[in-house]
């Protein structure tokens, strides 16, 4: 999956469990759902998404989880958030939501029988067991 340019400054990344899958997006563009975890390790995450290949996609676009990406300390924007991706495990697509998310990234489908896609969506439901 591409991501877009401002990912070498993650420090970052917050797990969210969207709640509202029908509206996944707030008034302000920003996923809809509660954190449930933080992950420090926001380079291993990202190369878990950038790792995601290509694959067939489906219509139903109802996701279950996100990311949202903050800037790493040190860093120009720190602690701002960069950019956030909504995924559907269902329908194998993802979202890209921010300013530096250009037109041709901003949806992707991605194979959900992937190595890569397995282990974040087992890292999703891992933190969001977690948070009760």
């Amino acid at each position: 999956m591409l991501l877009p340019t401002t990912s070498a400054m993650a420090g970052l990344v917050e797990a969210v469990r969207i709640t509202a899958p029908s509206a996944w997006r707030t008034g302000a563009g920003t996923l809809a759902g509660e954190t449930v975890d933080r992950w420090e390790d926001a380079q291993e995450v990202l190369g878990l998404v950038s790792a995601l290949p290509v694959g067939p996609a489906m219509r139903c676009f109802v996701p279950g989880f996100g990311i949202r990406v903050h800037a790493a300390p040190g860093c120009l924007f720190e602690g701002q958030v960069l950019f956030e991706i909504a995924f559907c495990f269902s329908c194998r697509w993802a979202f890209l939501l921010g300013a530096a998310v250009t037109q041709d990234i901003a949806t992707q489908a991605f194979d959900t029988t992937s190595a890569p896609a397995r282990e974040l969506l087992r890292r999703f439901r891992e933190s969001a067991a977690a948070a009760g």
